[in-house]
């Protein structure tokens, strides 16, 4: 048989299967090998069904009560899926998605028509659950890429949304060339992912490598993304997140951000980024919020950071985008607090020549901005510069000099 998927869960005794058991294992592999017919005659068909096997496999072992059941996608062997939700709650926690083989987007937007445009695979409201393996998630996100548009006015899909999870562990997978995110974390908490890869084009779009909203206690460690947008994003409501081991490049760097847009209040806290690489990125550590927005962005450090050309190693700005004009004709200015960031054992170069850029404004400022060992050079190993207006913190053994934090004499 080409293709197969296999439904197993830990039984008791493995080598006496019950009667069920063994009815339920049969009818799977007849339903894959008519399936497989299918898919010789008529592409379409073939299609629309294996997308929902996966949803009627995946139900069956969200009933089962039994140690740690699994949905096992073969190694060798790809399958092609339109938009589908795991949903939960399940009797049995963790379940278990071992993703061997590879799973691949439709390459035409037609497969979302009657969907939401914003997703593609979605694990819904499930706690406790194992995605590991070493196969592949490919959004063949090239078609959307080529359409000439905002992400408002014609969304794109997010290849794998988790959405309202907790005790989540992703490991080992591959993901590339999503229309838009690869990964989304929203309302969910305590996400473990490990050993990652995340690959898209420098140029595509918006092509972020993991997305956090409203989610807590996520850990990223060990990983490598390089896309055409941020590696790593936290956005409103984020909070203990640790990001560590991580090789950021292409990219837009890791950033906090962006905040307040519309005028929203919007919060992200205790953030932890330790022992990361960003090569050639656009930015390195940024925080960015919007003109006219409201909220915090505290208690969030960067150490042991390695630079290899990076544009904006350094960045803090509280004018992101374009700045709002109110209705009398006056800029806006940010409010979103920022305090509280640190920047420790920092070394590289950049390809620019102000590697250090921290663009407050007169109302909220940067409060307790403190940098610790900081050593920024240009390709060639000259220095570079720093510019700065309303921060106020500390720097200590750092180059380039920064004119609005004082300097610690020892």
């Amino acid at each position: 048989m080409a293709s197969q998927m296999i439904l197993r869960s830990k039984l008791q005794d493995p080598n006496r299967p019950t009667p069920n058991e063994f009815q339920n294992f049969l009818l799977l592999y007849l339903c894959f090998y008519f399936l497989l017919l299918s898919y010789l005659i008529k592409f379409v068909g073939f299609l629309f069904s294996i997308t929902k096997v996966f949803l009627k496999v995946w139900n069956d072992i969200c009933k089962r009560d039994s140690d740690t059941p699994t949905l096992l996608v073969p190694s060798g062997k790809t399958f092609l899926l339109n938009p589908l939700k795991f949903r939960g709650p399940c009797s049995f926690s963790p379940v278990h998605f071992q993703l061997e083989g590879n799973i691949v987007a439709p390459s035409s937007s037609e497969a979302w028509k009657d969907e939401d445009y914003t997703k593609w695979i979605v694990f819904y409201y499930i706690h406790g659950i194992i995605i590991d393996g070493g196969g592949q998630i490919d959004g063949q996100g090239s078609t959307w890429w080529k359409t000439n548009c905002s992400v408002t006015n014609c969304p794109r899909p997010t290849a794998l949304h988790i959405d309202n999870c907790s005790n989540l562990q992703l490991n080992g997978t591959h993901h590339l060339n999503s229309a838009r995110n690869h990964i989304s974390i929203d309302y969910s908490d305590h996400v473990n992912i490990f050993k990652i890869n995340i690959t898209a084009p420098q140029e595509s779009p918006n092509t972020d490598g993991i997305d956090i909203g409203h989610s807590s206690y996520v850990l990223i460690q060990d990983s490598t993304i390089a896309t055409g947008d941020d590696c790593i994003a936290m956005n409103n409501g984020t909070s203990n997140i640790n990001i560590t081991g991580v090789t950021c490049g292409p990219g837009h760097g890791i950033s906090v951000g962006s905040l307040g847009e519309n005028g929203a209040y919007e919060i992200v806290e205790q953030v932890y980024v330790k022992n990361c690489t960003f090569i050639r990125t656009e930015n390195g550590m940024r925080i960015k919020t919007w003109p006219g927005g409201s909220g915090y962005a505290r208690n969030i450090s960067f150490e042991q950071i390695i630079l290899t050309e990076t544009k904006n190693p350094i960045i803090i700005d509280q004018n992101y985008r374009d700045l709002v004009i109110d209705k009398a004709n006056n800029m806006q200015k940010s409010e979103v607090q920022i305090s509280g960031v640190t920047y420790r054992d920092v070394i590289g170069t950049s390809n620019s020549k102000t590697s250090i850029k921290l663009n407050c404004n007169k109302n909220s400022g940067c409060t307790d901005i403190f940098m610790d060992v900081v050593n920024i050079t240009s390709i060639s190993g000259k220095t570079t510069k720093a510019s700065c207006k309303n921060a106020h913190g500390e720097a200590s053994s750092t180059s380039p000099y920064v004119p609005c934090l004082s300097q610690d004499s020892d």
